[in-house]
């Protein structure tokens, strides 16, 4: 990994400046938070394609699903907790259900939002949205990989859902790296341990992995950046080759990718998994790299994790 720390919300808003430049169709939508999901930067270059509809996340949806229908590819964004929460029936009435081709770029997931408190920690979004029949769920873990992201969902067809985070996390991939939708990115070959990660968490998995291989553990971290659909190969390939499973998430252990994980291998090959995310309760407030640890999901909780099982 690189010393350099970007958060992908900035990401994604110079990626939306590149895309705005390559293509007139892309339009973007936001809810009064602009300067905080970082869609600012897409408004000060193409004011006449930004609309801020104000605190109105439900009526942004609607207009997100109504340009989708012209043609044009909206890009939409909101704070996750009122992205996935407070707009899910619009999301799944208006966007999913016709399968218009609306990209909805929630920022301020998990518990890194920090300070603003439980009621501002989105923890369900990833099991909200993957349930959602013809929804696309990406949850990337740094800068190279969400600007990649963002192009790439502007040439499909479809909604999706991309989770991106407030706090500033390593750059961990190359500019030249190549991704692919619904495909893990392994890191290594080690066979004592497989950690399976997503978004922020991927930064503090490999941490865990380099403190583990100086003990003489070999590791493997894989970056689930697609939470939906599933990479199942991967999945079953990292249970049949190694000795033990993690799955760490900033999310509840409900319903995201821990359970995602878990369900490929119930019907695949059965083994146990052990999920570590927050545990079926409410986040706190609070710095983020400190409730990273409150919480068990740095780099330290992984490596007494994996002592312990």
């Amino acid at each position: 990994m690189k010393q350099e720390n970007i958060a992908t919300r900035q990401s994604y808003g110079e990626a939306l400046v590149k895309l705005g430049e390559e293509n007139e169709e892309v339009v973007v939508l936001d809810a009064d938070l602009s300067s905080a999901t970082k869609t600012n930067l897409f408004a000060k270059q193409f004011p006449e394609r930004f609309k801020n509809v104000g605190i109105a996340e439900q009526n942004l949806m609607g207009i997100g699903a109504g340009l989708a229908a012209y043609g044009k590819i909206p890009f939409v964004s909101t704070f996750a907790v009122f992205a996935a929460g407070r707009a899910y029936d619009q999301i799944r009435n208006s966007i999913c259900y016709p399968k218009l081709n609306v990209k909805i770029c929630a920022t301020h997931s998990g518990i890194t939002v920090g300070e603003d408190g439980a009621t501002h920690q989105m923890l369900e979004d990833l099991s909200l949205m993957r349930t959602l029949p013809n929804m696309q769920v990406i949850s990337p873990s740094d800068d190279i990989q969400t600007k990649w992201v963002i192009q790439e969902i502007a040439k499909e067809k479809g909604p999706t859902y991309v989770r991106l985070a407030r706090l500033e996390t390593p750059v961990i991939y190359e500019k030249e790296q190549t991704f692919e939708i619904g495909k893990g990115v392994q890191h290594g070959e080690g066979t004592d341990a497989t950690i399976f990660a997503t978004g922020v968490t991927v930064a503090e998995a490999l941490k865990a992995k380099e403190e583990l291989e100086k003990e003489g553990f070999q590791i493997r971290v894989v970056d689930m950046f697609t939470i939906k659909p599933i990479d199942r190969e991967i999945i079953v390939k990292c249970a049949k080759e190694t000795k033990r499973l993690i799955t760490i998430e900033d999310h509840s252990i409900i319903g995201g990718l821990g359970s995602s994980i878990c369900e490929v291998l119930a019907e695949e090959y059965p083994c146990y998994v052990e999920r570590m995310g927050i545990q079926d309760r409410f986040g706190k407030s609070g710095k983020a790299q400190q409730l990273l640890k409150y919480f068990k999901i740095d780099s330290t909780a992984i490596v007494n994790k994996f002592k312990n099982l």
